[in-house]
């Protein structure tokens, strides 16, 4: 005999208080704008970073190898 799939309730109501938000009390993000043109930081893998000397180095061999790439 094969026992019944048990199905989760997505209810909000069946979850747990601490979990419930109240949107009406939420203020903008205050930091935000600062992110806004902030750099983004990527991890390169040791035996990659041991090629380039610079970031600058990093950035004009990825624009290479995006140029490379037809489509784009």
């Amino acid at each position: 005999m094969k026992k019944a799939p048990v199905t989760k309730s997505n209810k909000v109501s069946d979850m747990a208080s601490e979990y419930r938000f109240d949107y009406s009390k939420a203020k903008p993000n205050r930091f935000a704008s600062r992110m806004k043109d902030a750099p983004l930081v990527a991890v390169i893998d040791p035996d990659v970073a041991k090629v380039f000397a610079a970031s600058e180095q990093v950035n004009n061999a990825l624009r290479a190898l995006i140029s490379a790439v037809p489509g784009k």
